[in-house]
């Protein structure tokens, strides 16, 4: 039974929708085998959430752990690719785009930071 045209877009709509996923899901893989700080930072997540697992942590703390921990590795691959797309633009130095790696790199300093804070907010007490 052939398809009719409402049928046709919604299974392209379909088609688009499962491609940006894969899309997005190669975009996440490749940062995790090419960025070394990427691995750094998954890493660190996975003994958060042993450490929490170990410490009992209560749901909330548990809701802030995870926001902390995908929250740096969002920045990480942001910053991932500020910095290749101006490597894309220029070959040469650039004050400008030193700037904006620099920027993208102090935005995860500000996540990493933060989170780290959080962690010794939430596990500190559970230490004494």
């Amino acid at each position: 039974m052939p398809m009719d045209s409402k049928d046709k877009v919604v299974a392209s709509g379909n088609r688009r929708f499962r491609k940006s996923f894969i899309h997005a899901f190669t975009g996440i893989k490749t940062a995790i085998l090419e960025e070394r700080h990427m691995r750094v930072h998954i890493t660190a997540g996975m003994i958060v959430i042993i450490c929490g697992v170990f410490f009992k942590v209560t749901k909330v703390e548990w809701l802030f752990l995870i926001f902390s921990i995908f929250n740096v590795l969002a920045f990480e691959m942001i910053n991932t690719a500020i910095e290749r797309a101006v490597d894309v633009a220029t070959e040469e130095f650039h004050p400008y785009a030193k700037k904006a790696k620099d920027v993208a790199a102090g935005a995860v300093l500000l996540a990493a930071l933060c989170s780290a804070v959080i962690g010794l907010i939430i596990f500190i007490p559970k230490l004494f």
